[in-house]
């Protein structure tokens, strides 16, 4: 099981190890509550207000952290702009009312871009040790106006080809600079596009596969 759930008084934390990125940000941010290489249980929701635990998971860029108020307090809610940053060699980080190969993902999802990770279509770190290389500063294209820019973003993991995603989105260079502004969109996850991060049918050359 990739999922544990941890309750507290006020407040449930779930922990996703199959979306987990290891961004640190839950052992930094709040070690009494996210305990580094303890050996039992390492997740501790009352050691911490629900307001800070609900501030740390929404900081956490892969989802793989999400929290319930049992307080009366608000869950987390999507954001007004849908939108990917385009990690400096590394994933494609969403955040949206997220729908991934037809199932909800919550508000944050970081996925694969390398083609190397074990977890597709999620990231798991693995661009690191694979020497995967991409700018996360794409240029520009000529940006347009979106009359919608929030609500449910769709994403499909095409077997062995491009994630297509579909619904409002911007797409942001990893320094939050605009790059476009569409409703549609095939994004590369086998590392080999010359058009990163842009599909150009490259995972068809490569021989990729998705599993």
């Amino acid at each position: 099981m990739s999922k544990a759930r941890y309750e507290g008084v006020d407040i449930e934390i779930t922990f996703d190890s199959q979306r987990c990125i290891h961004a640190r940000e839950c052992v930094t941010a709040l070690p009494r509550v996210f305990v580094a290489n303890a050996s039992g249980d390492w997740i501790h929701p009352d050691e911490a207000t629900p307001e800070q635990i609900a501030a740390l998971a929404q900081s956490c860029p892969s989802g793989a952290i999400r929290y319930r108020r049992k307080d009366g307090g608000a869950d987390e809610a999507p954001p007004a702009v849908n939108r990917v940053k385009i990690r400096e060699n590394g994933p494609l980080a969403f955040y949206a009312e997220l729908r991934l190969d037809g199932k909800p993902a919550g508000c944050r999802v970081t996925l694969c871009r390398c083609g190397a990770s074990k977890s597709k279509p999620y990231c798991d770190g693995s661009h690191a040790d694979a020497g995967f290389v991409a700018t996360g500063e794409p240029k520009s294209k000529k940006l347009v106006s979106l009359e919608v820019r929030g609500g449910p973003l769709e994403i499909q993991a095409l077997e062995d080809g491009p994630l297509l995603v579909s619904g409002p989105l911007e797409i942001m260079s990893g320094t939050g600079r605009a790059i476009e502004r569409t409703a549609k969109a095939a994004l590369c996850r086998c590392g080999a596009s010359k058009n990163k991060p842009y599909c150009d049918g490259a995972h068809a050359k490569v021989g990729f596969r998705s599993v």
